[in-house]
């Protein structure tokens, strides 16, 4: 009697899923890399795409299903379906994006890539792992596409919002945080694997453009592209990986099997499944030229490493099972993949629970007070205050009346808001956010990878004036948030709900993009008569043609809109306090902000509490305590532009040259890395640094104690390259309101044998101290931390100095020092490590 071993729980995923493959035929194997994506039109194919089962199915269409009943009643039939045709009844992994929430109705939607990079909070960014996974997992889903974590260094690419930002340490905590919250999180019985995208180099493309070439030396691709990723893997044991649609070095990522094997699973140690990002195995030969035909491009995937080709069968067709078949192709490289993807199954307990939970169940796992309140907070700890000229917070004078005042004591009495996005809350949604998903398929064209394309007929579609943006101030656009998030209230509505005691005045103004001036008359009208003004400012972060900044909607000016910059410049002509709250998947890029602006506040995509923060930051009642993650480029011709680039480049070209900066701008970015201002004032004090031994024994007694910047004692702590360091500090919230401080620890190595960056972020901590409050914050740094690839590409801890600088921002550093590491060390890059500890 067969036993059928596979169907034994107690033994292994790896043991339940080599004795199911010996068993299955090259049809039921074939299957299961392969995808279903169910959408309209779609609906004669399916029982033929999954006559013997399928491996994975894409969920995105849930985004339009009106009910939880629903998503449980398609999950349901489509499993069982399969299973009924797979020879041994192998459940189907369903897939859904992760980044900002599930796609299910009543499921909370988080803040964007950028906002929560910006919170550097990272027990919080585990928190929403958890969230979205429990959500997902009760609709069936055990693939989650996230985290994002990509290394941006370009604002004119349209996807940056996704992003942590452009720094490898931070990009790195905050998504092993986030990978963590989704493996760790069961429910129903079943477990979730993250997919992170888009491994690798994605968001280093040629022009900004997306999937396009990227030129990246392969020192730089492994050191910094890569290690968001590696960290997530060795930490977290990140089980699953999208591979980018980029070329690198000649090769499409997608086939490079010395970057997803050689690279992803030999040196960075990972051994869960590659799921094709959509469409892009058949790209290889339909968009990159490489392979003769359809099944050769993914042939070279396969043998390369992909697992799974998304969405649907494309270059894992039937000529390629043919060619296993006939043994032109090795079984071998089939097998492998199959037993990947089989494993990921038995791990998330899907042949012991395969099916959604009924509507009750799900309602119960997604619909949560205590999201909601996550997502509160994330957009409230994402608020970064770029300037502030002692007009915010506006503080309440009177409590029956509410009237306020500005920060230095200017009265307010009528409060002018100007600007689209005042009055248009599904502003506050970005890309990837189910708000955001559903416009997309009421768009007239699409720019989302793998999905059908469409044009634009301008005779028939409401366009933003001057521009090739479809204008989204339309009902079926706004009848989504009204089914989706039915309480999200616009900043205007916020506004006058919070300050019932001051009269509050809207003007359209201008759009999203363009030079559309036509509103500017009403505008300037309602500004002349108020005591303060507020702008909206930005695009609109989101997919398809209604967006001026999202995937496929690239751009190659980064700053404010035309119709933006000349208003802000002709209401300052009026003498009034003005503000700007900045909405948008890049940062706020604008002399005409810097210039005649009292305050601005960016908001990014904040999501469902959008309104909320903003206006709690605005009064006072939140102390923003975000911190940027990109370092802002003046124009784009400033790009690429990043704060840890090497000795001798950027604005750090030293005496190479005569001129420190362009002949028309700075070299130097608008804002930098890790700034953001508070409502109070931090101070920092008492840095010392002790040597720790190779086992955490003390080896070093002698501590450098430098409160004061630049002061730097001859003789510095010496350690092993195999130990580690203490550095020890004081701060104090030295103001009289309660705050968050983002404390920033970054490295420099003086001198090297490759050329390093000038500085790197080691490590980070987010702190609240209470007016008057003072701690003391000790971080432990290995000095494998210090590791980079040599002349002959290997993980080097090299001996020499290392400087240390603690401060607010990368360009605000309160306190420095140095050790020396006494001798060099060449080591396993796997066991590395990737930030400094917080003790």
């Amino acid at each position: 009697m067969d036993m059928q071993r596979y169907m034994d729980p107690s033994l292994t995923a790896g043991e339940r899923a080599r004795d199911l493959l010996l068993r299955m035929s090259l049809d039921e194997k074939f299957a299961q890399v392969q995808c279903l994506f169910p959408h309209e039109g779609a609906e004669d194919t399916y029982a033929e795409t999954v006559r013997y089962g399928i491996g994975e199915v894409s969920t995105l269409e849930m985004r339009t299903l009106p009910d939880l009943r629903t998503a449980s009643v398609w999950q349901r039939d489509f499993q069982r379906q399969i299973m009924e045709n797979s020879p041994h009844h192998i459940p189907a992994i369903f897939h859904m994006e992760g980044l900002c929430g599930a796609y299910l109705h009543g499921a909370a939607s988080f803040p964007g890539g950028l906002n929560r990079g910006s919170s550097w909070d990272p027990d919080l960014e585990k928190k929403i792992g958890q969230a979205v996974a429990r959500a997902e997992l009760s609709a069936g889903i055990t693939h989650i596409l996230a985290p994002v974590l990509d290394v941006s260094r370009d604002s004119r690419m349209g996807r940056q919002g996704e992003t942590y930002g452009e720094d490898p340490t931070l990009a790195a905590k905050m998504g092993a945080s986030f990978t963590e919250g989704i493996q760790e999180t069961q429910c129903g019985g079943r477990h979730a694997e993250s997919i992170a995208k888009h491994f690798l180099g994605f968001h280093d493309p040629q022009g900004g453009i997306h999937g396009a070439n990227c030129d990246i030396p392969k020192r730089e691709l492994r050191e910094v592209f890569a290690k968001p990723f590696e960290a997530a893997i060795r930490k977290a044991h990140l089980r699953g990986i999208m591979p980018c649609y980029c070329t690198i070095d000649g090769e499409p990522v997608s086939s490079s099997r010395e970057i997803l094997t050689d690279m992803l699973r030999g040196e960075m140690g990972f051994d869960g499944v590659c799921l094709s990002d959509y469409g892009a195995v058949s790209n290889i030969h339909d968009v990159q030229h490489v392979g003769e035909s359809l099944a050769e491009a993914g042939e070279m995937a396969m043998e390369a490493g992909m697992d799974v080709e998304a969405q649907m069968p494309v270059s894992f067709n039937e000529e390629l099972k043919e060619r296993f078949r006939s043994g032109e192709a090795d079984m071998a490289v089939l097998d492998q993949a199959v037993l990947r993807v089989l494993e990921a199954k038995f791990r998330m307990g899907l042949f012991e629970h395969p099916y959604a939970m009924d509507e009750a169940e799900m309602r119960a796992a997604v619909v949560r007070d205590e999201d909601r309140e996550l997502s509160r907070q994330s957009a409230l700890e994402s608020m970064v205050l770029i300037k502030n000229d002692g007009v915010l917070p506006l503080g309440s004078v009177d409590t029956a009346s509410r009237a306020i005042r500005t920060a230095d004591g200017h009265p307010v009495r009528k409060i002018a808001v100007v600007g689209c996005h005042a009055k248009n809350a599904r502003i506050f949604f970005g890309g990837y956010t189910h708000v955001s998903m559903v416009e997309a398929t009421r768009t007239a064209a699409n720019s989302i990878a793998g999905l059908k394309a469409g044009s634009i007929d301008p005779a028939l579609v409401k366009m933003v004036p001057g521009t090739q943006i479809e204008s989204d101030e339309q009902e079926k656009f706004d009848e989504i948030l009204r089914d989706l998030h039915p309480d999200c209230p616009s900043l205007l509505e916020e506004l006058r709900r919070r300050l019932p005691g001051t009269e509050i005045v809207y003007a359209y103004g201008y759009p999203v993009a363009g030079a559309d001036e036509s509103g500017f008359e009403e505008a300037l009208e309602v500004c002349a008569d108020a005591d303060l003004v507020i702008l909206t400012l930005g695009g609109k972060n989101g997919s398809c043609s209604v967006a001026s900044m999202g995937e496929g909607v690239d751009a190659v000016d980064i700053s404010l809109p035309a119709c933006q910059d000349s208003f802000i410049r002709k209401a300052a002509k009026l003498g009034k306090r003005m503000i700007g709250v900045h909405f948008n998947g890049r940062p706020i890029s604008s002399d005409a902000a810097d210039e005649c602006l009292d305050a601005v506040l960016e908001a990014f995509s904040p999501s469902e509490s959008g309104a909320d923060a903003i206006v709690s930051v605005l009064l006072g009642e939140y102390n923003p305590g975000g911190k940027l993650t990109v370092s802002t480029a003046r124009c784009a011709g400033q790009i690429p532009i990043y704060y840890n680039h090497p000795w001798g480049s950027a604005w750090h070209q030293g005496a190479s040259i005569g001129f420190p900066n362009y002949v028309d701008c700075p070299h130097t970015p608008r804002y930098p890395f890790g700034h953001g201002l508070s409502y109070t004032t931090f101070e920092y004090s008492g840095l010392k640094i002790a040597g720790e031994g190779h086992q955490g024994q003390d080896t070093i007694s002698e501590c450098v104690d430098t409160e004061r910047i630049g002061k730097v004692r001859e003789q510095a702590v010496r350690i092993h390259p195999h130990g580690s360091i203490l550095i020890s500090f004081d701060v104090k919230n030295a103001g009289s309101m309660d705050g968050d401080e983002v404390v920033q620890l970054y490295l420099s190595d003086e001198h090297a044998s490759c050329a390093r960056p000038v500085k790197e972020l080691a490590g980070f901590a987010r702190i609240r101290l209470k007016a008057g409050e003072c701690r003391q914050l000790t971080f432990r740094l290995n000095a494998d931390q210090t590791a980079f690839l040599d002349r002959t590409m290997k993980w080097k801890v090299e001996k020499g100095r290392i400087a240390i600088q603690v401060g607010s921002s990368s360009e605000d550093i309160r306190l420095s020092g140095s050790f020396d590491i006494g001798e060099d060390a060449w080591i396993d890059g796997k066991s590395r490590s990737f930030w400094a500890e917080t003790l």
